[in-house]
Parts: structure tokens; sequence; C-alpha cells
């Protein structure tokens, strides 16, 4: 990155009051969560912990809802703290500048941060909870882990005995409609959207970049990696976003 893409990219964001945050993987990295395609991604280094997040596989195989259960007792997110990039984006939210953050990811770390919960639409559900496949009924996730430790390698809800699973979105499942539609409203309304730490590959979320683009709002990507996207990013920067992040909103 040179010193003039990060100026172009610094008087995009200073002359923004309504700025939306698109963030992936890739700002949790620095918390200690890897990502999933990155060199180092979960899914890179082992191709078959795919299956874990796919919605077909999990209800048929008791084997993989087993691996997903021990997956989840070990999950770095219990104990990952925000970093940098995620201070960063309370920085903004105190400036009054920031109106939302659609988040991909499911660690809760942008609420641990500081931002305000409403402004944090979880496109991907969360982790801190599960959900009964058959009931919908939701309880908090250690209810569940403190049963897998105790002895229960694939637990049922205790309601009606169904197959229960994280409360987030796998592939094959459809995301959420009223999130689907905050998500857009908010796209459609800002006046620049940052997108963080995302391949911007898995949809719908992707799309949300061109329906910031369409409605007229400049894009700033920030990401290690080349995505579809770059070709509608007003700016695409490549550092790393605990490095680059704070020096893009601080005042």
């Amino acid at each position: 990155m040179t010193a003039p893409e990060l100026d172009h990219a610094r008087l995009l964001v200073d002359g923004a009051s309504r700025i939306v945050a698109l963030t992936g993987a890739g700002v949790s990295t620095d918390s200690g969560i890897p990502d999933f395609r990155g060199p180092q991604g979960v899914w890179t280094k082992n191709p078959a912990a795919e299956k874990l997040s796919h919605i077909d596989d999990y209800v048929a195989s008791r084997e993989v809802r087993e691996q997903s259960w021990q997956a989840r007792l070990g999950h770095p997110g219990w104990w990952a703290r925000p970093n940098a990039a995620h201070l960063a984006l309370v920085d903004l939210e105190r400036q009054g500048r920031l109106s939302a953050i659609l988040t991909q990811n499911i660690d809760g770390l942008h609420q641990k941060a500081g931002n305000s919960p409403d402004r944090v639409v979880e496109l991907h559900g969360t982790m801190a909870d599960t959900i009964c496949l058959s009931c919908d009924d939701r309880r908090d996730m250690h209810e569940t882990l403190d049963r897998v430790r105790a002895g229960e390698s694939d637990p049922e809800c205790e309601v009606c005995g169904g197959i229960l699973k994280s409360a987030t979105v796998s592939f094959g499942q459809m995301l959420d409609p009223e999130v689907v539609d905050r998500a857009r409203e908010a796209a459609i309304t800002c006046d620049l959207m940052l997108a963080l730490g995302s391949s911007l590959t898995v949809h719908p979320a992707a799309g949300l970049v061109d329906v910031a683009a369409a409605a007229g709002a400049p894009v700033i990507i920030v990401n290690a990696s080349e995505t579809p996207y770059d070709d509608v990013a007003t700016a695409v920067l490549r550092e790393p976003l605990g490095a680059v992040l704070p020096k893009l909103v601080s005042r």
C-alpha cells in the first residue's frame, strides 16, 4: 500500500457520516480465530472439516454432529479477545459515524469490543446459542456444552428430542429474511461501505457490496487477498486490518 492509496481511503472515510462495515473472518484472525479459506484457514489445512458446516451432512450423520460438538468445545471464540480492528470500529461508532456492522462472523467480538448490539447485524448467526432444528427451542450454548462435557456426544433437544446445532447459518440453510432485510437497508442508506477481512465469495453477504455501490456509496475493501469485488471498489488496501483500520478511522 502506498501513501497516496491510504490518503485517498482516509479522505473517503473522513467525508462519510453513515458508514457501514461488512466484516468477515479476517477481522478476527488477530484475535486467534483462524479464517476458513486463507493460507492457514481451517478448510485449507483440513478440507474434510468443511463437511461440519453443511446442514445436510450435519443432519444425516451422527458422526458429523459428534465432531461438531467437540469442535464447539474447543472453539477459540470462547477465549478470544477483540483486537485493534474491532476497537477501530468502536471508535467509529463513538464518533457517531457508524450506522451498522454487517458481520459474517459468529464470535460476538464486535459486541465484546464495545459496539452497540443493536448496530451489529449477525448475518450468519451466533455461536453463543443453540437451536433445535425441529421445534426452534433456543438456549445458551454453554448449557449444552456442559452436557457434552458430562458425556453426551450428540445432545438432543430437551423439549422435543430433536437435533441441536449452534444458532449459526450452515451451508444449505437460508439466512433469516428479517436479518437480510436489515442488512440491505443499511447497505442502501450508507454513504460509505467498508468491506473488511472478507473474501467476498459467500452470498448473499458478498452481494451487499453491490447493493451499496448501486445506491451510490463508495466502497473500500481491506483484505489480504483479491476479491471478486475489487473492480467495484473505490479503494482496495492489502495491509493487515489491525494496522490499517485504526489509521483510516482515527480523527
